[in-house]
């Protein structure tokens, strides 16, 4: 009786390590030195594109591929990008370019992470896009366990 080797398919409990890169070779996010990520195929933790690419791997296997920017954060929206007057900043603020800060959306309520882009003496320009939008990842996955 031969042993069956788990493979990755929808509904499966996975283990992954992996380290992700931009186009010129800088690192943006991994699990080296960290746990390894936990998630199951197709609840919608994960890109579905980034799923798809473990489909059918096995316990131990190691896998590189690339995700375009529509299978990943998608790509910038001009609506993501506004002006705000100095006025209606909190008064503690002393914005600089680059500055990450929170904003909170009227409608939802919703927190959003956004960042500083631009200055000028009555306005701060900010944009919520994520930071990753408009990039072209690299991943490398090594699969760690399957359930």
């Amino acid at each position: 009786m031969g042993f069956l080797m788990n493979e990755v398919k929808k509904g499966s409990l996975v283990k992954i390590h992996y380290a992700g890169r931009l186009e010129d070779g800088s690192s943006f996010d991994s699990t080296q030195g960290k746990k390894p990520l936990e998630f199951k195929v197709g609840g919608g933790q994960v890109f579905p594109a980034f799923e798809k690419e473990l489909i059918g791997l096995k316990e131990g296997d190691k896998k590189s591929f690339t995700l375009k920017p529509e299978d990943a954060y998608g790509f910038s929206r001009e609506e993501l990008i506004v002006e705000v007057l100095r006025r209606n900043l909190p008064q503690d603020l002393s914005p600089h370019v680059g500055q990450q800060i929170e904003i909170k959306q009227k409608k939802t309520g919703k927190i959003t992470q956004a960042e500083i882009i631009r200055l000028s003496e009555n306005s701060v320009t900010i944009n919520a896009n994520h930071p990753l939008a408009d990039k072209t990842l690299h991943f490398d996955v090594e699969i760690v366990s399957i359930q």
